[in-house]
Formats: structure tokens, sequence, C-alpha cells
């Protein structure tokens, strides 16, 4: 069945002569209201399917590997869309971003076969978020980095969020309108480090509650300047409520870098980003 939106529904063969085309984003989140599609603000879904939809000659509909809430920005972002227009993958990139406004590109189209999903054939998504860590705010940078005037001791909130590592109910950093029906989540990795003046905190789980890592940036601050120690995060984590923990931190230091699918799905090697901040941390250089 090929659906008015453009999508053929998981698991189905697509009919005949329809084509599931597969993309990385890479989104400025600062003018939107997060990647989903509203009727009332912009959001980045809405620009994405417009400028697919041109090069296309029809409606497309895509599907992402995780959406991002406002603010939050995008490095590789995966979605997938279904269409009968004929076009190389060359066309779709350069079609595209020739229609997408300058915080929105497209690096890579790839078509794939109908066994692969965007969101559920993921197996993991990895989220980084950059602070800022320097006295006064940065003038170039305020729009991608959280800033915290105090000095972080990046070494204990690395200590702290080792306590997350493994299958745990993450109620104390789910947002009150969390729909999933599980708090349950599996955290595969996770690790502070400092780059100069940035303190970045990178996350790998196989999915994600609402608002769960911005919640637990704004406990790791906390530890961070010294207000708590390094086990009130394990106590957080076990009393399993969001009342107990501090206040959410903001959206515009956080970024989805990566998501993680079967080797079968031979997907693209990218920078895992942003630009602005090594691909790997310092105790990785050293392995």
């Amino acid at each position: 069945m090929y659906l008015p939106n453009g999508l053929v529904p998981e698991g189905q063969c697509l009919p005949e002569g329809v084509k599931r085309i597969v993309a990385a984003v890479e989104y400025d989140g600062s003018s939107f209201s997060g990647w989903q599609r509203q009727s009332h603000s912009p959001s980045v879904q809405t620009e994405v399917e417009a400028a697919l939809s041109v090069v296309a000659n029809e409606a497309v509909t895509v599907a992402c590997a995780g959406r991002t809430d406002a603010g939050v920005h995008g490095t590789n972002q995966i979605i997938h869309f279904d269409t009968r227009a004929n076009r190389a993958s060359r066309n779709w990139l350069l079609g595209a971003n020739a229609n997408l406004p300058f915080g929105i590109r497209l690096h890579w189209v790839e078509e794939k076969t109908s066994e692969f999903h965007a969101r559920f054939s993921a197996t993991s998504r990895t989220y980084r978020y950059l602070i800022t860590n320097q006295p006064q705010r940065s003038a170039l940078f305020y729009r991608w980095l959280t800033w915290e005037k105090s000095e972080l001791n990046e070494v204990l909130m690395d200590q702290a969020v080792q306590q997350l590592l493994g299958e745990h109910d993450f109620s104390s950093f789910r947002a009150a309108g969390c729909q999933s029906k599980s708090p349950n989540r599996n955290v595969h990795s996770a690790k502070v480090w400092r780059q100069a003046g940035l303190v970045i905190f990178e996350i790998t789980a196989n999915a994600f509650l609402y608002h769960m890592v911005r919640n637990i940036v704004g406990s790791l601050l906390c530890i961070g300047r010294g207000q708590k120690s390094v086990d009130w995060l394990g106590d957080l984590l076990a009393c399993h409520d969001r009342t107990q923990a501090p206040a959410t931190a903001p959206g515009n230091g956080l970024y989805l870098v990566k998501v993680n699918y079967p080797d079968e799905f031979k997907m693209p090697e990218f920078y895992l980003g942003p630009q602005f901040v090594s691909s790997i941390s310092p105790s990785e250089i050293d392995r």
C-alpha cells in the first residue's frame, strides 16, 4: 500500500515504481520549534519536506530517527521517504539544498531497501551537549552553546555519569509531557570531557525520554559547580522522582550527532561533530 502521505507502512514491501530514499540532515534548530511539523510555528521537517517535494514534483513526507525539541540542533539526523520520482542521488542532494534555508542542509542521499526505517531500524542514538565554560557569554556562538560562568569540574561530572550506564528507570529525568509507555532506557555509553573552554557531555542509548538529556545535564551542572556530590546523580536515578532533580538545561547546547544502524544497511561514515568540536574525547586519543 502506498499511502497518501507518501510513506509505505513499516514492514511492507514497496509497490512497483516506488523507491525508499534515505538522507542525513544537518540543521541549526535556533529558528525552529523543533523537528516535527507544526501547524502554528516553523519546523525543520516542514522545510525539508517542502524542498524535497520541489525536486520530486510530488508531495513528500519524511520519517526521522529522532524528533528533536525547539532550539535543539542536529548534525546527522537520518530521514527516509518513499517516492515514485526517478532522481539520481546527486539530484536529490543538490536540488533539495538549493531549496532549503541556510540553517538546514542534506549531507548525503542514498536509495535503500524497504527494510530500512529511519526510526525503527535504529539501534541507538547519540547526543552531545556543549557548554561554554567562561566568565562571559560567547558573542559568536550563543545560539549553539549553553553558557556556564562558574568553573566546572568535568572530571567529577564524568565520574557521575558512569552511574547511568545500563538499563534503568529514568523517571527522575523524564519531562512531564513525555508520552513514552515506559520510563526504562538502556544507556550504552556516557562521558564528559573538556576541550579548551568547552565542556562536552556525550551520551548514547537505545532511545531517549522527553527532555531526558537536558534534565541529566541540569543535574550534572550542579555536580560540576561543586554544589552536589558525584553519588548524588545515582541517588536521583534511584528515586524515580522528577521533582527531586534540578531545572532542565537549555536546548541550545544539545545536538543529535549520530544514529546507529545494523551493518547490513551500509550507512555512510561521517564526522561526529559539530565541526568546532573534536570527534573523539581526549581519553580515546591515548588508546
